[in-house]
Formats: structure tokens, sequence, C-alpha cells
């Protein structure tokens, strides 16, 4: 078995589909769409509808105890090669040790236990992590930062053979955030509306069926600010302020200083072709460099340093810090007109 780090979703996926099983699986973390994909699959793609009523179980950890499931998981399949054993909502068991004299004894070949961890992680300096690493699967589903939202998404689609272009990428991920059940609900909503005769998804589809404005946004408000659009700039930071629904305003500070902070680091490439920066600054590609290529013609690198502080600065007094009572558009007016002035 692959040491634990190398365990990914794919990896389970691809074992399972060619018909690599092992005695037990611990999915545990945080993030609990790839938790419940695997579990489904499991239920769903092992046993045939005929077999499951005698070989398949499916517990909640707040309603039984670990001597319940080993004598589950012990028990012989009937008419079939395995037998399934699901216990959701694990992380409500209350006492491992029998399932840790199961894992580290004589488990039974024909049985295949999952239990779903879910909110958090079994702390991996415990006995029973190593022992289910060692004859087993133990997969630790972490939340997906914000910055890997793009290609999740491009990822995601191109499996399905559908396209996107980065401006509905990042409309999307933007409006949605990083709950992978709902985004990935909404991009099969979007792979089903496409018409057959082209796969690709542009900013109008996303506004129709996501219900993003393709005008205001934060891909169009960063493109404002590196190109100096004032009028475009203010238009949409006043679109957000005067509708909440729409989204925070607040949310745009990770965006803006993401992008001033790597327009920081692109200043001491040695080279400033598209190629070398896109290398330097590690893009997915040459053409997510125009951005910076502008931005270092429009701000100076003292400016740019001068907007990452004053980034700081509002974030602090977002907070509360040195800030009694000022609104929430006024202190992003406030930023906007530092950035553009």
């Amino acid at each position: 078995m692959p040491e634990t780090l190398k365990v990914t979703y794919d990896s389970v996926i691809r074992d399972l589909k060619s018909g690599k099983y092992m005695p037990i699986y611990l999915l545990m973390g945080d993030e609990s769409f790839y938790i419940d994909k695997i579990s489904d699959f499991i239920a769903d793609k092992i046993l045939s509808p005929e077999e499951r009523d005698f070989n398949q179980a499916l517990i909640f950890g707040s309603d039984v105890n670990a001597d319940d499931i080993v004598n589950l998981a012990k028990q012989y399949p009937v008419m079939a090669e395995h037998r399934v054993v699901i216990v959701k909502e694990a992380q409500n068991l209350r006492n491992w040790d029998a399932l840790e004299k199961y894992v580290g004894g004589k488990m039974m070949p024909t049985s295949i236990l999952v239990l779903c961890y879910k909110n958090g992680s079994i702390d991996k300096r415990k006995k029973l992590p190593g022992l289910i690493s060692k004859n087993g699967v133990l997969l630790e589903s972490n939340k997906i930062k914000d910055w890997q939202l793009p290609a999740f998404i491009e990822n995601y689609l191109k499996k399905n053979q559908v396209g996107i272009d980065p401006k509905s990428v990042q409309m999307i991920s933007d409006s949605i955030g990083s709950d992978l059940s709902r985004l990935v609900s909404e991009l099969e909503k979007l792979m089903i509306s496409l018409p057959e005769n082209d796969k690709r998804v542009n900013p109008e589809m996303v506004e129709k069926q996501i219900g993003v404005s393709k005008d205001f946004n934060a891909f169009e408000l960063r493109d404002s600010i590196v190109n100096k659009n004032i009028y475009k700039a203010n238009q949409i930071m006043k679109y957000f302020d005067e509708n909440p629904k729409a989204g925070s305003i607040f949310a745009f500070l990770p965006m803006i200083f993401k992008y001033f902070q790597n327009l920081m680091i692109a200043y001491y490439s040695p080279r400033k072709d598209p190629d070398s920066l896109a290398s330097y600054l590690e893009l997915r590609g040459k053409w997510a460099t125009k951005d910076y290529i502008t931005g270092m013609r429009n701000f100076s690198g003292v400016k740019v340093m001068q907007i990452i502080s004053k980034i700081r600065e509002i974030d602090a007094k977002s907070k509360g810090l040195d800030n009694p009572n000022t609104p929430v558009g006024e202190l992003m007016q406030e930023l906007l007109f530092f950035i553009l002035h």
C-alpha cells in the first residue's frame, strides 16, 4: 500500500474501479464531498442490487459501538464475493478498541469496512490510523483552498469534455466558494444546459444558470483595477455596496491582495517575457501573465508596496481595529481610491 500522503481521491476511485478492494477504508477530514463520493461508489458499485439485501450494512456511529461494527464485518457474505459495511458519522463512535484489535489482527478478507469520519480527523499519533494506513486505505479529505478552486473547476469540466474561459472560471469560483458539493452541483447544471454542438461554458451561461452578473463580479473588478479603469471599478464597487445579496465587498480583499502580492514578486523576475513570468510566478500558462505585464506598466514597485500596506490597513479596519463605525462601502471606496490614484 502506498504511503498515506500519496493516497488521493483519484487513486482510491481508480483502484475501486479496477476491482482492487481493501478490507478497511478510513475516510476522514473536513471536506465531506470526497468522503461521500467514495462511500457512495462502494455502496452502489461493489455489490449487485440483488446481493445488497444480505451483504450490505449501512449504520451510523451514534447508533452502534465498535464491537457491533466488528461483528458485522466478521460475517461471511451470502451468495456474493464480498460483504460491505459502511459506518456513516463514524466521528460519533466513543470507543475504538475493538476496531483497533480487528485491524491489527486478522481481518475478514471478504469484508469491506468503510468508516466515514467527518468534520475533523483522528489524531494520526493514535494507533488506529497507523494500522489502517498499513493494512487498508486512509484518506484525509481536507478543505480545498480558495486559490485551488479555478483549477478544480477547469479539471472537473475537462474530465467531462467541457471547456471554459478564465472569466467564467473566476465568476463561478467567486460566487460559490469552496463548498464542493454545491460547486459540483452547479457545474453539473451548467453542463446539462450546454448545446450539443458547443461544449464550452461562457460568462453568459454562468450568468443565466448560476445567477452571477457577467458585468459586476470579482473578475471584472480586478480587470478594471489592473487597467486603471476608474469609472468601471467604482461602478462595480457601488453595485456590490447597494446589493449585499450579490456578495460581500470584503470578499474582494483576498483577491486584490493576491494580485498585488504577485505583482510585487513579478518585479523581481529576471526576465519579463510571458513564458518566463509564468514560470517565475507559477501560473498555469503564459496567458495568465497579461495582467501582471499590464500591472507593471500601470503601477510602480513603490506604489505596489504602498497598496499592499493599505490593503492590510483596510483589512484591520474591517475587523474593527482603529475603526469605530466606518461603513463597509466607505472602507472599500477608500482602498479603491488609493489604488487608482
